[in-house]
């Protein structure tokens, strides 16, 4: 296994930041994404992090809860919102970072006790998993038999 695979490998590039003003259309401009994950083509995860709860602004969560949803059709897809308290100049460890908010199904939940993102990565992905091997139906595509 490739120990250094999810390693920010050229931090120079990684610390630019991107200017989209020349990308506005009407009020809407582009937005980035902290994470996504293609899990073994079944499923999706997308998430955003923010330092000590700072709230989601409108319309990156409108993309974050429009992305889920729409890639729901398809296979099942999960969003998070997560807060993190690390300090200026110190990588943020995603795994690490305690879900304020996520997005399943259509609806935004609250968790209802302390979770990490890979806690509930790991249990979305599990979940997913079982729903294969029982050959349920997520979303319009109906598994066969």
């Amino acid at each position: 296994m490739d120990d250094r695979r999810g390693v920010i490998r050229n931090r120079k590039y990684a610390n630019q930041v991107y200017d989209f003003s020349g990308l506005r259309y009407g009020n809407i401009t582009p937005t980035n994404s902290d994470m996504e994950i293609e899990y073994h083509n079944i499923c999706w995860v997308f998430a955003e992090f923010k330092f000590e709860n700072t709230e989601l602004p409108f319309g990156q969560k409108l993309e974050l809860e429009r992305k889920c949803d729409d890639m729901q059709k398809t296979k099942p897809a999960l969003g998070i919102i997560a807060s993190h308290n690390t300090p200026e100049g110190e990588d943020i460890n995603a795994a690490n970072a305690t879900v304020t908010q996520f997005r399943f199904k259509g609806v935004w939940h609250d968790p209802e006790t302390i979770t990490t993102t890979k806690q509930l990565v790991d249990r979305f992905i599990s979940w997913v998993e079982l729903e294969r091997i029982g050959k349920r139906t997520y979303g319009n595509n109906r598994s066969t038999e």
